[in-house]
């Protein structure tokens, strides 16, 4: 065992991180009436005898001990300093050997006075929480009594709130998600908190609601459908009664609604309008996009671009829910060459003017050259820009791309 001498502000860090590490569980026990929290920090490991302390330096030992004289934490209520006799020089001295807390409170008031690192425990908030959460019936844990405690005041009570709600009401399945009338939340509330709902109350909410069904729009591109005269524009809806009017042998998945609405025939193809980052769960599950023979997407040139790409990607390379096979996709127009002849064409902010931030985003599943392209967009560094819009991208090009994807 390796000989220390912790010193006061060292031991208030040690003590610190497992304060840190045990605040939740400490609380939820507190709740339940169990035992008070007790955590030791050994002062002197290793260092038990007089050669140990002639190793370290009799001058070291006596700044040790001096430290712990003065530094007061022995006289904290609920703070205990063991001492252990050792005998330094031929004459025995009654050192610390240990700290032990008895108490959250004590703990924290031990690190305070010891000069550690306060860890970021707000106690009285993290109890007023619990004792909320369990008045309206909630389970708890440490992970979720943590994870309640980075709500807001508000959202604790909407957390609290549907809880109650939830119990009188078993049967969620007349409501989408969208629709449940739980007081004071919304939509966004449920879908960012849907784990730690579920946590509390050991129901998924987004399982026992009824699906909100996937409307895509989409149009036809097929030069020898077109010439019939039929309408060039549809929209799918799932689990509807609807027949495309023809098979396709590809989808092209876009973006940008102009680049859907104006694309040019190519044969055998529907174009279909993905939606953002909701198309990998909008699109996975359509039977007529499993069965085709070519799914191809195409994106802005963009962080959100690659993410909604790798996603896309992800979802369809499973199965389907009827235990359709995964497919492969493929990408036009979305790789380092592609970004290098268009840079002309790229820009640095949103539309409100706004730079466009950098990505961190580690993004499983591209081709080297997206990956390429997504790193010319996405680096922390300076970059020559962040976005190039697919919709500016001339038909003609966009042709070939696709042309030179379906020739494979």
């Amino acid at each position: 065992m390796t000989e220390r001498l912790v010193l006061p502000q060292q031991a208030g860090s040690r003590l610190a991180g497992k304060i840190a590490r045990d605040w939740a569980a400490a609380v939820c026990a507190e709740l339940e009436g169990g035992e008070s929290y007790r955590v030791t920090i050994r002062l002197r490991p290793g260092v038990s005898t007089g050669a140990a302390v002639a190793r370290l330096g009799f001058d070291v030992w006596y700044d040790w001990t001096e430290a712990w004289r003065e530094v007061g934490v022995a006289d904290l209520p609920g703070i205990e300093i063991v001492a252990q006799r050792v005998v330094v020089e031929r004459v025995p001295v009654d050192a610390p050997v240990e700290l032990i807390a008895t108490g959250l409170d004590a703990a924290l008031a031990a690190v305070r006075q010891a000069g550690g690192t306060t860890p970021m425990v707000g106690l009285d908030r993290a109890r007023a929480v619990a004792r909320r959460l369990r008045a309206a019936g909630a389970g708890l844990a440490p992970g979720t009594l943590k994870g309640a405690c980075k709500l807001s005041d508000a959202d604790v009570e909407v957390l609290a709130d549907a809880v109650t709600w939830l119990a009188g009401h078993p049967d969620l399945s007349g409501w989408t998600a969208r629709q449940l009338p739980m007081p004071g939340m919304h939509s966004k509330w449920l879908e960012a908190n849907a784990q730690l709902l579920r946590e509390v109350t050991g129901r998924d909410v987004l399982e026992e609601v009824r699906p909100r069904l996937a409307v895509v729009h989409l149009t036809y591109v097929d030069p020898t459908y077109l010439a019939t005269g039929g309408r060039r524009h549809d929209a799918w809806t799932t689990g509807d009664v609807h027949d495309l009017a023809y098979e396709p042998r590809t989808v092209l998945v876009v973006e940008n609604r102009d680049s859907r609405l104006w694309f040019p025939p190519v044969d055998g193809t529907i174009v279909v309008e993905g939606g953002g980052k909701a198309a990998a769960s909008r699109l996975s599950d359509i039977p007529w996009i499993r069965r085709v023979e070519n799914v191809v997407y195409w994106g802005d040139i963009d962080a959100d671009g690659f993410v909604i790409l790798a996603h896309f990607r992800r979802a369809l390379a499973a199965p389907g829910r009827a235990g359709e096979p995964g497919r492969a996709v493929s990408s036009i127009l979305m790789d380092g060459p592609t970004a290098q002849r268009y840079a002309a064409l790229g820009v640095s902010t949103d539309p409100d003017g706004r730079p466009i931030p950098p990505s961190s985003a580690r993004l499983a599943g591209l081709t080297s050259g997206e990956t390429a392209a997504y790193h010319t967009v996405a680096t922390a560094g300076p970059a020559e820009f962040r976005r190039i819009e697919q919709e500016r991208i001339p038909e003609d090009d966009v042709l070939i791309a696709l042309s030179a994807v379906l020739a494979n």
